[in-house]
């Protein structure tokens, strides 16, 4: 069983989907503690409701960012964690941290990284375009976004996406692939090779996406798949 310490700041719909992914015996983990820098966030009552310890860490009484992971380092070593999972944890992490759990700190981004890291990534995408985006699931290392991607998942983008309705979507895609790369982990088949994490026996995939479709150009379509067969 792996030992999971969760760091958090908001709602904690991440953190409830790895929770119900344990209770469901779809993973062989155990939420062993629940912190966070904000003592308003309602991922604190969800770690409640299914009676996980729980530690509100507020930054402003550390004097620097440092002492602050340091406090994080100590929580997370007392409940003996072997994971670190960041869910919606608003807080760039320091070499403290990372460096006491290497390789052992995962993160979502709402975006196919290395496109778009940072923050404001659903408004970056409709502003550039793109006709995918979607959810990236990756180690922590010490730059913005740059660790080794796990497991990627991708949804359309259409015309006529707002923020919210994009944030939205890519969020249920979130839901499902965070419990999947906790389970690679916890079943030890994730392995990271400088900047790639290869994944053990994973299957792989034919076909490709498109947005819009090439179905709508059927003739073009038609004239591709008979030329590639030459």
């Amino acid at each position: 069983m792996t030992n999971l310490g969760v760091l958090v700041s908001g709602n904690g719909t991440n953190l409830q989907a790895i929770i119900d992914a344990i209770e469901g015996g779809l993973l062989d983990s155990k939420v062993k503690v629940v912190i966070s820098n904000n003592p308003g966030a309602f991922a604190i009552e969800r770690a409640k409701r299914h009676n996980i310890p729980t530690e509100i860490v507020s930054n402003k009484t550390f004097p620097a960012k440092e002492d602050y992971d340091r406090r994080l380092v100590e929580i997370l070593k007392e409940h003996s964690v072997d994971l670190v999972i960041l869910a919606g944890f608003m807080r760039i992490l320091t070499h403290v941290l990372i460096n006491a759990f290497p390789m052992r700190i995962m993160n979502i981004h709402p975006a196919l990284l290395p496109a778009f890291p940072g923050l404001n990534v659903q408004k970056k995408a409709l502003e550039h375009g793109v006709k995918f985006s979607g959810a990236t699931v990756h180690f922590v290392d010490e730059g913005i976004d740059t660790g080794p991607i796990i497991i990627q998942a991708v949804v359309p983008v259409y015309d006529d996406d707002t923020e919210e309705i994009l944030s939205a979507r890519i969020l249920q895609e979130e839901h499902r692939i965070y419990p999947q790369a906790v389970k690679l982990f916890a079943e030890g088949r994730l392995e990271v090779k400088g900047s790639r994490a290869i994944i053990k026996d994973s299957p792989t995939t034919e076909g490709a996406m498109e947005n819009p479709s090439v179905t709508m150009f059927k003739e073009m379509d038609e004239c591709l798949s008979k030329s590639s067969k030459k």
